[in-house]
């Protein structure tokens, strides 16, 4: 089987969730017998040194990348509430993507080419025009969803105004390509009962993030060890820092008060200069940090307080991965079949994550059990090789029965 990967970030390093993702799947079809090929933008916002990479991207057949300036600019910003187009889309409309897209698609013969992200969605046309491969969407989140739940959280007015106007056009760009896909591969099941709710009628499967299990060895000194947590993960991406914001202003003063030797390491990618400078009590904030796994490994706690968003957290996964105990909200949770107290622990209010805190202190040495529970649970559902293996037969399946679209297809534009 012969298959292209389309992504609006250059998928490396591994340090966020859609990275973790797209290398971790496309790995593992590659060693199901797959010819898997790349091509990628390299922004601005999530620029890489491709000279970094190395072997990394070996077990694709060709790994193509274009550069594309996606800075939000204020121009635009401005202009754009006087255009239908969503502007969350156009800034990743690129023509010297769609150069590459064309010659890619003359020179190769795909059986599928698979949309990593609703961002993709704009090449539509292009791949009808130029192949018979199948279009598959792989929905890392509702992306409408997003938005609309950091609109809600935000303030001041003016700006919750604006990004309510944003997110009202992407929703109504993200139903409008439902129609678009001859497969609909979602993150959770929540996410593929959305689409459908939202219109989507074809052939659609749910298929969770996995992970190299071979790739995660627990470290469990930090059981032994005081108490202390840690929080990591890309701080460009707005619902991380909304989340962690509200965590220190909401919850990390009354949890000094009560436990004030307890000490919270931040770490992320695109770290904002006014959280290395807020200089919170018995915070300490590192940027980004070379080795996320040994991160992690050194805490007890791994918090991740998500108030928007939507998919699955990969950050969650390799937390459990590595036997911490994850404390998150329902929100971050989703997609990933944990249970509070056993597998992980579950808080939604400033209380309840205090309550939880309470737990771990009162726990008389059991977070460990609580961390195998949850590697156990990542090693047994969520191993990228299995996750793999179900996509690609059922892309088989497809491919078998002729699924390939004619190329006189109408598609909504």
């Amino acid at each position: 089987m012969r298959l292209l990967q389309l992504c609006k970030k250059f998928p490396y390093p591994l340090k966020d969730g859609e990275s973790i993702a797209v290398m971790s799947l496309s790995k593992s079809l590659h060693e199901l017998g797959c010819e898997v090929s790349l091509l990628a933008m390299n922004t601005t916002k999530h620029f890489c040194d491709v000279s970094s990479v190395n072997g990394s991207f070996k077990h694709f057949k060709q790994a193509v990348y274009t550069e594309l300036d996606n800075t939000i600019n204020a121009k635009d910003a401005f202009l754009n509430l006087f255009s239908s187009e969503s502007y969350h889309i156009s800034r990743f409309i690129c023509p010297d993507f769609t150069d590459q897209l064309i010659k890619i698609l003359k020179e190769n013969t795909f059986d599928v080419v698979q949309l990593e992200t609703l961002y993709m969605a704009p090449y539509i046309p292009i791949i009808r025009k130029y192949s018979k491969a199948m279009i598959a969407m792989r929905a890392h989140n509702v992306e409408h969803e997003i938005w609309s739940r950091v609109a809600q959280n935000t303030t001041p007015l003016h700006k919750k105004l604006y990004l309510k106007y944003l997110t009202n056009k992407l929703k109504k760009y993200e139903i409008k390509q439902l129609s678009n896909y001859d497969l609909m591969i979602a993150i959770s099941q929540k996410d593929l009962d959305t689409f459908r709710k939202l219109g989507y009628n074809k052939a659609g499967l749910v298929t969770p993030i996995g992970l190299d299990n071979t790739a995660y060895k627990a470290d469990n000194r930090s059981y032994k060890k005081e108490i202390s947590l840690s929080f990591i993960g890309s701080l460009d991406w707005m619902p991380n820092l909304e989340g962690l914001k509200w965590f220190l202003d909401n919850v990390w003063d009354n949890l000094l008060a009560k436990y004030p030797n307890l000490k919270l390491h931040v770490a992320g990618r695109n770290t904002p200069a006014t959280l290395i400078n807020a200089k919170y009590k018995n915070v300490k904030v590192y940027g980004e940090v070379n080795d996320a796994k040994k991160f992690i490994n050194r805490h007890t706690v791994m918090i991740v307080p998500l108030l928007s968003g939507s998919g699955m957290r990969a950050k969650i996964l390799e937390g459990m991965a590595l036997g911490k105990v994850v404390l998150t909200t329902q929100l971050g949770l989703e997609g990933i079949n944990a249970k509070h107290k056993e597998h992980v622990l579950v808080a939604d209010t400033a209380q309840e994550f205090i309550e939880a805190l309470d737990y771990c202190y009162r726990s008389n040495g059991s977070l460990s059990n609580m961390g195998k529970n949850a590697q156990n649970l990542v090693f047994s559902e969520y191993d990228n090789l299995k996750t793999a293996k179900s996509l690609m037969e059922e892309y088989q399946k497809f491919i078998q029965k002729g699924a390939n679209i004619p190329e006189n297809l109408a598609y909504a534009s």
